[in-house]
């Protein structure tokens, strides 16, 4: 007798560095997991790219084990695909070959088509209709950049060879043997291009970009039909039902069904999202209003922060430093020293985003002393998320959104230490839930609601449970002096 409670769903979770499969049961349990890292390539300062043949290599493979793994002990009814958002693809349409590389949320080459757009005076009509600003980390330019410079692509496109698509779907065209070219609002609404007032492609953004309407995926509910897989894929078909960008589905796997309901998810990148109910809230402060996600026809918007790197600080600290071998080993360096000593880690790599979006800003380490060594840098690594996240929270705050506790959720959020800083420096509770896995269990969810498996969200709200729960507990003043040198070194970065 099997100790899950069939039926299954089989959630794959395609992110910036690795693909991921989880198979749940109808508790949400998990079954099965399988995850596979693929390469990132940097081929100019600021650019960022994926070979999307990796991506659906290591896609496939783990989901066929996850799968195999799972039917040992049950069936398998249906299929969820959260993904890294933003991130832009352009294939053939007779092939499904790509034409360029996957170019990355995280990529900044447009950034002086964004700029002179800003210059034109486009943002204000862009904003107004996508509820994003003018930057580089959105999909119309880099749609536009690809059909500009590889050859013949603006003509394919404009004659319909091509097909363009984030992520989700490019896998999903993948997985249905190239008959599914669709999308859900979560994701499309990332690219603007899409009005998300009326829930459409505007074609005044598509001119204002210069992308061809025909290459556009169709636009569904986040849990809807997107098809069945080819039976060669596992064996059978398998209907594919759910469909959400990877911090929407995190916000839907943390059940923030209700306004002020708020979710971090700490992984390559941080994201905040804080739901705002049936209208768009229109950000003062340089935030994102964002679909949250739509059912049945039903859309609920949210705020959102972007901040570019989190958990990629650890693994540049791991791969290019070389002062960790593992990302386990920050809580031990941060704990062994008392406080940060001054020292503190801006990590604008690529560029910083909420709620600065400051897309040439560069990484800076401040307050480096000779007794400064790999404690000091650990630990300002980790800070940076936490101060990364307060910025944004005041921001959110600012806007008039109202947050009590914070859920968070992604694989730093394992680290107690970390944890712990960030109810500190926020003022407020964190709450872990015992899944950390909450990006595919969204996307398992809205599989599931379309699949029947849950009837609505009040029934999946009822399935979160909680892991830790972290209380401020840092005095005020030491908060105040340690928020200060996160300024100063933020204002060094952004002159």
């Amino acid at each position: 007798m099997s100790e899950f409670e069939p039926p299954y769903i089989l959630a794959i979770d395609q992110g910036t560095t690795s693909s991921r499969a989880i198979v749940f049961d109808s508790a949400g349990a998990i079954v099965a997991v399988s995850q596979a890292e693929f390469p990132q390539h940097y081929p100019q300062d600021g650019w960022v790219e994926h070979d999307p043949e990796d991506i659906w290599k290591t896609t496939l493979e783990t989901a066929r084990k996850a799968f195999l793994t799972a039917e040992k002990s049950g069936e398998v009814v249906a299929v969820g695909v959260t993904n890294q958002r933003e991130t832009t693809i352009v294939w053939d349409r007779e092939t499904g070959a790509p034409v360029y590389n996957a170019i990355v949320w995280q990529d900044r080459r447009t950034g002086e088509v964004c700029e002179r757009l800003r210059e034109e005076g486009a943002e204000p009509h862009i904003a107004a209709r996508t509820g994003l600003i003018l930057d580089p980390y959105f999909s119309a330019t880099k749609a536009a950049w690809i059909l500009d410079t590889v050859d013949d692509a603006r003509a394919r496109a404009e004659a319909g060879e091509l097909a363009f698509g984030t992520v989700d779907s490019f896998l999903i065209w993948r997985l249905t043997g190239g008959k599914t070219h669709a999308t859900d609002a979560t994701n499309a609404c990332r690219t603007s291009l899409y009005n998300i007032h009326e829930n459409q492609w505007d074609d005044a953004l598509l001119e204002k970009f210069r992308v061809p309407r025909d290459i556009l995926p169709d636009v569904r509910d986040c849990a809807d039909d997107y098809g069945m897989t080819d039976p060669e894929l596992f064996g059978r078909a398998l209907p594919i039902c759910g469909v959400a960008g990877d911090q929407q589905a995190a916000a839907f796997g943390q059940a923030c069904f209700a306004p002020g309901d708020i979710k971090s998810t700490y992984g390559t990148g941080c994201f905040v999202l804080i739901n705002t109910g049936d209208k768009p809230l229109a950000s003062q402060n340089k935030l994102l209003s964002t679909i949250a996600y739509r059912l049945d026809g039903e859309t609920t918007y949210s705020l959102e922060g972007s901040i570019f790197i989190a958990g990629a600080a650890v693994q540049w600290l791991r791969d290019e430093l070389q002062i960790i071998k593992d990302a386990a080993e920050t809580a031990a360096l941060a704990e062994s020293i008392e406080t940060n000593n001054g020292v503190y880690l801006v990590p604008a790599f690529t560029g910083l985003g909420a709620p600065h979006w400051a897309p040439d800003a560069r990484a800076l380490i401040t307050g480096l002393t000779r007794g400064a060594g790999r404690a000091e840098i650990a630990r300002a690594a980790l800070e940076s998320v936490v101060y990364q996240t307060a910025d944004l929270m005041t921001a959110i705050a600012r806007d008039g959104a109202d947050a009590k506790t914070l859920r968070v959720d992604g694989g730093m959020v394992a680290n107690d230490w970390l944890m712990q800083f960030l109810a500190d420096i926020l003022g407020l509770p964190v709450e872990r839930p015992k899944i950390l896995e909450t990006t595919a269990l969204g996307a398992a969810y809205l599989a599931g609601l379309k699949a029947g498996i849950f009837q609505d969200t009040e029934e999946i709200a009822e399935r979160w449970r909680l892991d830790a729960r972290f209380q401020p507990a840092m005095a005020p003043e030491q908060r105040a002096r340690n928020l200060a040198g996160w300024a100063d070194a933020l204002r060094r970065t952004l002159v």
